[in-house]
């Protein structure tokens, strides 16, 4: 994991700054809610547990980075991160998914995680076993003679020592040894056995709630007869990613593995709670055949703490990390009911982006839109260029846009973009070795028609 010691909270917003423009509030908020993280394992036993953590709700529009933040903030602590929406919930009762069920998605990416990290550290003792085991497909019969010092035997009517025999063999396994290493059997066809896949999960109704068991049919394989192999014909490259994938899952130790990801889930779990004003509003357009305030109430105890049982184990949700985000059009969180209210202490209000926002959102950040569209295009060997006026007015567009219609927030700018550049994407193999100018004048050559006619705006833009 990564060493919190060192992300101190100017850090953490430092490492946000990369990828998110602005919303200094909430990225100041949420820095300190991870170094708290690493305040409270310092504390003694009996007062780490009495310390709950500061769960955030986040409001404003869409496209202004609220799940950004939380995503970016759940890889700079290597924490499992999951995002779920408060709508796909239901009450006890209904047919649909229950609340607990993102404790259980929440383990499942946290066992996934930790499963990949120490599959690196056996990565080249399982690799050393798939070459001696492609060595052994590629070399049939070849097995060392078993014979005391000084036996003979007959090889091709002529007696030799087992010896040279021996070396001849051992000299042959490393020549294609080294092929195979060179890649230069590749593309040579063997025939492996390959573990067919387990039953998948499946979903059991338990009194008046369905409940996922999370019951792996793989386990009573041998019951099915599942737990046979199939023979399969492959070329060595495709054969070496998968013998070395299934030696990974044979030397990995999954009681250890559940072990780790158990312990993270508790104690640095996120879990980003998104459209969670859509649960709090009162306009019944937003589905009155389930009670928005059931799933509240049914949320209230995960938040609050409380136990949960997955195929892992059972899990303390005590010192997870709730962020809650919501646009709070129609509604405000004072509509939430009270007590789930108080165990959302810290409310971070995100501004809408506006002009100068746009404009290095485009250029600024490591992933930034210009900067991704440059590179798709220079595989096709063209060269995409955007002069400053021509960001400066796709950022207008953006913002004048968004003044008229939805407000998207940054999600304008991929819609805007795609059509800008449409033709040069279509036309990117055939003009290769290229330079292509974005300007003003070829933006506005683009849309022009579009921006000025506001009933086409509103489906296109």
């Amino acid at each position: 994991m990564v060493d919190l010691d060192k992300l101190t909270p100017r850090e953490i917003v430092k490492e946000l700054d990369k990828y998110i423009i602005g919303q200094d509030k909430a990225k100041k908020a949420v820095a300190i809610a991870l170094r708290n993280r690493m305040r409270r394992q310092k504390l003694p036993a009996e007062l780490k547990d009495e310390i709950a953590p500061k769960n955030i709700i986040m409001i404003g529009p869409t496209g202004v980075g609220k799940t950004e933040i939380a995503r970016r903030l759940s890889r700079l602590s290597a924490a499992p991160f999951l995002k779920v929406e408060a709508t796909k919930y239901t009450e006890v009762g209904y047919v649909g998914r229950d609340v607990e069920s993102m404790i259980r998605d929440l383990m499942s990416v946290a066992v996934s995680m930790v499963k990949e990290e120490l599959q690196e550290g056996v990565k080249e003792e399982a690799e050393r076993r798939v070459e001696e085991g492609l060595l052994d497909l590629l070399l049939p019969g070849v097995k060392k003679p078993v014979m005391k010092p000084g036996n003979k035997i007959m090889l091709n009517t002529k007696i030799v020592n087992p010896g040279d025999e021996t070396k001849s063999k051992s000299s042959t396994r490393e020549k294609f040894r080294q092929m195979l290493r060179d890649g230069k059997l590749d593309d040579k066809m063997v025939e492996v056995d390959i573990s067919k896949k387990g039953f998948p999960s499946m979903q059991i109704f338990s009194g008046t709630s369905m409940e996922e068991m999370d019951i792996n049919l793989g386990n009573l394989s041998n019951m099915f007869g599942g737990g046979k192999k199939k023979r399969k014909s492959v070329t060595i490259k495709q054969a070496r990613e998968i013998l070395t994938a299934e030696e990974m899952d044979k030397l990995v130790d999954m009681d250890r593995v559940t072990e780790v990801a158990k312990l993270r889930v508790e104690e640095m779990g996120i879990i980003f709670l998104d459209e969670i004003d859509k649960i709090a509003s009162k306009d019944s357009r937003f589905g009155s055949d389930v009670s928005r305030e059931g799933v509240q109430r049914d949320i209230l105890p995960i938040v609050e703490g409380s136990k949960v049982n997955t195929r892992y184990g059972i899990i303390d949700t005590a010192h997870i990390l709730f962020i809650a985000a919501g646009a709070f059009h129609m509604s405000k969180p004072s509509d939430l009911i009270p007590e789930l209210q108080g165990r959302f202490p810290l409310r971070v209000e995100l501004n809408a982006l506006t002009k100068e926002d746009f404009q290095k959102i485009l250029t600024q950040p490591k992933n930034a839109l210009i900067k991704q569209y440059i590179e798709l295009i220079k595989t096709e060997d063209v060269t995409l260029e955007f002069t400053d006026s021509a960001v400066e007015r796709i950022s207008e567009i953006a913002t004048d846009v968004n003044s008229k219609t939805e407000n998207i927030g940054a999600r304008r700018l991929h819609t805007i973009l795609e059509l800008v550049l449409e033709e040069v994407s279509f036309n990117a193999p055939d003009i290769k070795g290229q330079t292509v100018s974005i300007t003003p004048e070829y933006i506005d050559n683009k849309l022009t028609n579009i921006i000025e006619d506001r009933d086409l705006t509103r489906f296109i833009l």
